[in-house]
């Protein structure tokens, strides 16, 4: 026993003073450690500088209860539970009860507020015995960040996040995922922390050892009143037609900057939302739209003309062994009638009959222009479009014929969209931009210009050709119900059967609609794609009628915006004084909301109520009816500007 209890008191000896450094670092380790502190993300803004996504403070209020000695806690726990009792509205008694227990049982980490905002953090840490701070109160203060969208769940996956589970695995989706790592996230900070039991770490001291510091903010392209055309109208259509999902996007012109993106999917309830990011994503056959491409490559080889004549039979052909259908029969019509009336025998036989002894001239021409390329964005999850060529597992003796009219190869909304753009664009391909420029605060870090990606896709009189066909499919094509005088819009028009290999196909059928264009026509300012997946058919099912609706919808919108309406004649109306007549101004004014129409003959509380609607601030002189007005009819007006009504 004698021997043992020596051997004990060498052990102790040991482990006191020879390895003792070693286990009061390990014994360190274990309960003291440096916590990392997330930075606040930078914020996401619009192209005019409205807030799109932003990190918002939120604190957990904590009090270690055995901290206060015994007369701050006597003297001050009364004060400080009628504090708490203001503030959440539960009993004074019912936290004197439960801090009590806490400090019995010595909890030095009892949770007073969870998640609260910096006016009530602020608040809080000013109550008695919580504002002597860390040392002599208990005050504990858990800072965390979470990200908010002011716009709600308009553009919210476009905007989109950056989110690690439990695993470490990071998801990136939209802008605020494809430019976090680089400009948004910012450099996390480091507080010293002690484990106090149960998982559970409090801060040691009231300040931070490394303090974090901001991501930079980014200036997007994203417009949010063209959002939010975009976004309205699209809901409208899909609930209208009760479809499965769809996307809207518009892209400036000249620039290629993405003004709007909406994608909207339908919940199991029933409810639209943002779903996914179909435009960028989702790959599909096109449809009629992808005709643009076919006549095209056809202008451009010099193999038919606009003139040349295309039998279509009586709206059923056999091609290789498979029959290919129109809508009806159009017999011997132009190349540029088989556009616009969107014949898919007039396009097919037009490829076929010039391209099949030599498909690779036809699918080098389509390589030429990229589509056999992503786009290469910044926003993960595109999707890869899909050319076959000759030796491919899909290619047959049918695929030239069906590619002509958008079956047997895929392509995202925004790969098609892109195209489209480029037409409008004289035959410039610009990329598509979600980005402007990088901003620490004022200072800019880094600004984006636009990139060319195909300097010129086809020839002057190939590009001049290809707008007047699209122009003429509204004028007086598929697209002719969109036609208006008050302004032009020029475009194609697409329906795809889609599943159409599944079992079942032809007692539940499911299509694609869409829309492809640019507006106004003499000037194009903007390029707009729409597609809807599987509307019901008991509805329709046409592109015309359920995209083309919402494409027209945005251009009516936003078409004042656009820099060559400086004035608009058809806005010339006839005075008026009775109710009927000033609902015609009435309408007029919200299809225009920015151009102003004559008012001239209206009781004055009419023409407030029409000069109000338009954003204009309204001065009077006189009284009765209006008599002349400071701002001409046809001018364009902006939000807030002054307008003399001079009164009889």
């Amino acid at each position: 026993m004698f021997i043992f209890g020596i051997a004990v008191v060498v052990k102790l000896l040991t482990i006191q003073y020879v390895n003792g450094e070693k286990y009061r670092d390990l014994a360190e380790k274990r309960t003291v450690e440096n916590k990392i502190i997330p930075a606040n993300r930078g914020n996401v803004y619009s192209v005019n500088g409205n807030l799109l996504a932003t990190s918002i403070p939120k604190y957990d209020i904590r009090i270690d209860t055995k901290t206060p000695k015994k007369k701050v806690w006597q003297e001050q726990l009364g004060p400080l539970c009628d504090s708490l009792s203001k503030y959440s509205g539960k009993s004074a008694s019912y936290y004197k009860e439960n801090l009590r227990k806490a400090r019995a049982k010595e909890n030095r980490y009892y949770l007073l507020a969870r998640d609260i905002g910096y006016s009530d953090y602020l608040r809080l840490r000013d109550f008695p015995m919580l504002k002597l701070g860390a040392f002599k109160g208990g005050l504990i203060v858990e800072q965390t960040t979470k990200r908010e969208h002011p716009m709600g769940g308009i553009s919210m996956r476009t905007i989109g996040y950056e989110r690690v589970d439990e695993d470490g695995n990071v998801t990136r989706a939209g802008i605020d995922g494809a430019f976090g790592d680089k400009y948004l996230r910012g450099k996390d900070g480091q507080r010293l922390k002690q484990k106090i039991g149960k998982g559970q770490w409090k801060p040691i001291v009231d300040y931070n050892q490394v303090e974090p510091q901001d991501g930079y903010d980014v200036y997007t392209t994203i417009d949010v009143n063209v959002q939010d055309i975009a976004h309205h109208s699209l809901l409208e259509q899909l609930e209208k037609y009760d479809a499965e999902h769809g996307c809207v996007v518009v892209m400036e012109v000249e620039t290629g900057e993405i003004r709007a993106i909406s994608n909207l999917g339908k919940s199991k309830s029933g409810k639209y939302y943002e779903k996914r990011n179909y435009a960028v994503w989702e790959s599909h056959e096109p449809g009629s739209t992808f005709k643009l491409m076919a006549i095209m490559a056809a202008l451009e080889d010099k193999v038919i003309d606009t003139a040349t004549v295309v039998d279509t039979k009586n709206g059923s052909k056999r091609f290789h062994g498979r029959n290919i259908t129109d809508t009806r029969g159009y017999g011997k019509i132009s190349a540029g009638k088989a556009f616009e009336k969107s014949s898919n025998i007039g396009l097919a036989t037009i490829i076929d009959d010039n391209y099949a002894k030599a498909p690779d001239k036809f699918i080098d021409r389509l390589k030429g222009w990229k589509l056999h390329e992503n786009l290469n964005l910044p926003i993960v999850g595109e999707g890869n479009p899909v050319i076959p060529e000759p030796g491919d597992e899909i290619w047959s003796k049918n695929a030239l014929p069906s590619m002509a009219y958008g079956y047997n190869l895929q392509l995202t909304p925004l790969q098609t969209l892109t195209f489209y753009n480029a037409v409008a664009n004289d035959g410039e391909m610009v990329k598509p931009r979600f980005l402007r420029e990088v901003k620490e605060l004022d200072k800019e870090i880094e600004s984006f210009d636009k990139k060319v990606r195909i300097k010129q896709i086809a020839s002057k009189e190939t590009i001049l050709k290809a707008q007047k066909l699209l122009e003429n499919v509204v004028v007086r094509g598929t697209g002719k119900r969109m036609y208006s005088k008050y302004f032009s819009m020029a475009g194609k028009t697409g329906t795809a059967r889609t599943e159409y290999g599944m079992k079942g196909w032809a007692e539940n059928p499911r299509y694609i609609s869409s829309f492809a264009g640019y507006f106004p026509v003499e000037n194009p300012k903007y390029s707009c794609i729409v597609v809807i997946h599987k509307p019901s058919i008991e509805v329709g099912y046409y592109g015309a009628d359920v995209t083309g609706p919402v494409f027209k919808r945005i251009a009516q919108k936003i078409f004042t915006d656009t820099p060559i309406i400086d004035e608009i004649e058809s806005l010339e109306v006839k005075n008026a004084s009775v109710e009927k007549e000033f609902q015609g101004y009435y309408d007029t004014a919200n299809t225009y909301l920015t151009i102003m129409p004559s008012v001239i003959g209206l009781p004055v509380m009419d023409a407030i109520a029409l000069c109000e609607n338009m954003g204009l601030k309204v001065k009077m002189q006189g009284s009765g009816v209006v008599k002349s007005q400071s701002i001409p009819k046809g001018q364009k007006v902006k939000k807030n500007q002054i307008i003399v009504l001079k009164l009889s």
